[in-house]
């Protein structure tokens, strides 16, 4: 049960966010005051919201790719240091790491007895979710089997167009990613179960813009972390929530001006006084 608010780290945050722009403004600032401003035990809670980044830049790497997310947790640097020691990473994650490492070691053992079968960059997001669903806080819970349904359906469906096995492709081994995975129903058999599963087909099919398609899953993203804190107002799930929709303006403040400020506005609101008030 999270109990401890924050009303002047929030009141900071709005003040933060009215002075920025698309041009200045600094995600990663944002993370750390968040970081500065919580308790120890709600500061893990944030950065296991962006371990997702940093099993971005765990697969980059292993993979040769000189991509790396400046949202993740760790440095480009700091990433290669745990692929040999990965004793930074939550322990779900570590083991997949240090298992897929005795792949290519010739003197190690898979002593986790991880299913390398699997794909690294499969398993360790198998991992970072499951580690999510044992987080304290219910947000980050809820997030994250939201997060990977969005994530899962967008791949079972580009999978099904291009004609590929969803197999390797979707993450987890839930009774929705299973779904995913064996239908062949135009709905997957979700219909009912998954409430924006619609929207998400849609999405997918539908745009050949894809700076369009993305705008539409991003504003499914933005609504769903609104409708999972309606009722948070100052505690960690309320950060959290304010910090999803941070890494959405962020990554629109890359892709389109234009967008970004769109989103920097929304962002803005849903921080301002009277829209607390209104959700009450």
């Amino acid at each position: 049960m999270f109990d401890k608010n924050y009303y002047c780290l929030v009141a900071g945050l709005r003040e933060y966010s009215l002075d920025a722009d698309t041009k200045g403004f600094n995600a990663r600032a944002i993370i750390e005051e968040i970081l500065e401003g919580v308790s120890a035990r709600d500061a893990r809670c944030v950065r296991l919201l962006y371990g997702y980044y940093d099993c971005e830049n765990l697969v980059n790497f292993r993979k040769g790719r000189a991509a790396h997310n400046p949202l993740g947790n760790l440095s480009r640097e700091e990433i290669e240091e745990q692929t040999k020691n990965p004793d930074r990473l939550p322990a779900r994650m570590a083991t997949v790491v240090r298992s897929y490492s005795a792949i290519v070691d010739e003197d190690a053992d898979n002593e986790d007895g991880i299913d390398t079968d699997r794909s690294f960059e499969n398993a360790l997001f198998s991992a970072y979710y499951d580690e999510c669903a044992h987080s304290k806080s219910r947000f980050l819970r809820q997030w994250a089997d939201f997060d990977r349904n969005l994530r899962n359906i967008s791949a079972a469906v580009v999978a099904r167009v291009t004609g590929r096995s969803a197999e390797q492709s979707v993450v987890g081994g839930d009774e929705t990613s299973q779904q995913l995975k064996r239908s062949s129903a135009a709905d997957f058999g979700l219909r009912g179960d998954v409430p924006y599963l619609e929207a998400v087909i849609a999405a997918v099919n539908d745009e050949t813009n894809l700076v369009e398609k993305e705008r539409k899953i991003d504003a499914i993203r933005w609504n769903q972390a609104e409708e999972l804190s309606t009722f948070d107002y100052f505690d960690i799930n309320a950060l959290l929530a304010y910090l999803v929709k941070v890494n959405i303006v962020a990554r629109w403040t890359r892709l389109d001006d234009k967008q970004g400020r769109e989103m920097l506005h929304r962002l803005m609101t849903s921080l301002d006084g009277k829209d607390l008030i209104n959700k009450q």
